[in-house]
């Protein structure tokens, strides 16, 4: 059995009031040399909720809910919380985990999917913070699998599906969920460039990785779930779309992006569309204004009727599913009894050789991986 101090939930952080907002894009951007005006733009985003990101505070409830999942099985282990961009930081979190005598550290991070910015950076993340603090050698870190496919992530989708196309029903009664409803897949577009080195190259996913493969695999499985209960659902066409894109023009990001897509359906017939935000763990800044506000707005101005599919947030099967995936590490379960509903998984452990790669920053040194 393997042995933990502590669990680390590792986020992406927020800003938590007005004048945190510039500092913290400047910290999500660094190095990158985004203009001033660009961060100023999306800085609106988050004016239009007071400065506010949800994210800390969704983190703080997600912290509490995984350590009353770990009281209720008798696992006497706590769970610390630290952000990459934001305080709690990382390095902060982990300077004071070493002074409580906690060396040995399984990481959470909040995100399901195999990219440079969803699973590397935050490996590399964590590599700095030993760094920064002094302590690479003797603290320890792990990471638990990238969870796409477990069923604890898997499950809230399939209920939201499944809730939101019988509202589409309720709503506009009559309605032909073959031939004018389409639900749409949408999760954070990335550089193409990154997307290509998604994952292991030897796994072979082509143009669009691990990170496009994952999500094509997670939606087939929620929409084969769904159709199981609901034949009516077996026919109703879906597709993987992408949003909250930030870079320039010149350089390729996954598409379509979501309004795009959204403003083609009436012309097929398209009356309603269920919006799943697939991509992400819980109702952060990107699902709050790049889906509750533009997307839904287009949907609207396209005369089309929206659902947005809640994310898994601290639903109960996603906070199982996150303890039983630490469950694993405790016992070191064997790959071929780890659950997980695509023929992809389940994942890894410990990154493979080169996977995930920045091609713009190369390599840095990450943890829980095989180097590079």
């Amino acid at each position: 059995m393997s042995a933990y101090d502590a669990i680390l939930l590792a986020g992406f952080g927020g800003p938590e009031g007005q004048a945190d907002v510039i500092p913290f894009l400047r910290n999500v951007t660094g190095g990158r040399g985004i203009p001033e005006e660009r961060l100023e733009e999306v800085a609106t985003h988050y004016r239009h909720f007071g400065g506010i990101s949800p994210i800390n505070a969704q983190n703080r409830v997600l912290r509490a809910a995984l350590e009353a999942e770990l009281d209720r099985r008798g696992i006497d282990i706590p769970v610390l919380w630290g952000n990459r961009n934001w305080d709690p930081y990382l390095r902060d979190v982990v300077a004071e985990a070493h002074t409580n005598g906690q060396d040995r550290l399984l990481a959470i991070v909040t995100s399901a999917y195999s990219s440079y910015s969803g699973c590397r950076q935050y490996r590399e993340d964590l590599a700095a913070a030993l760094e920064v603090t002094g302590l690479t050698g003797v603290v320890h870190i792990d990471k638990v699998r990238q969870f796409f496919d477990h069923p604890g992530f898997v499950t809230p989708f399939i209920a939201g599906v499944s809730k939101g196309l019988a509202d589409v029903a309720a709503q506009i009664p009559g309605i032909d969920l073959a031939t004018e409803v389409e639900i749409l897949f949408s999760t954070h577009s990335i550089p193409s460039t990154d997307a290509a080195k998604s994952g292991p190259a030897e796994r072979g996913f082509g143009e669009g990785g691990a990170y496009e493969a994952q999500h094509l695999a997670v939606a087939h499985a929620v929409m084969t779930a769904v159709a199981a209960v609901d034949a009516a659902a077996s026919e109703t066409p879906w597709q993987l779309v992408f949003q909250s894109r930030s870079g320039p023009p010149s350089m390729p990001w996954l598409e379509p992006d979501i309004n795009d897509a959204i403003r083609l359906l009436p012309a097929r017939g398209i009356r309603a569309v269920v919006i799943v935000p697939l991509g992400f763990v819980s109702d952060h800044m990107e699902v709050m204004w790049d889906l509750d506000n533009e997307a839904t707005e287009t949907a609207r101005e396209q005369g089309l009727y929206s659902v947005r599919v809640p994310t898994p947030g601290v639903d109960p099967a996603y906070v199982s599913g996150l303890i039983d995936l630490v469950v694993e590490r405790l016992e070191d379960t064997p790959a071929a009894e780890r659950p997980a509903m695509t023929p992809l998984g389940p994942w890894y452990d410990v990154c493979r050789p080169g996977c995930c790669e920045n091609v713009r920053l190369g390599f840095k040194p990450a943890l829980a991986g095989i180097a590079p």
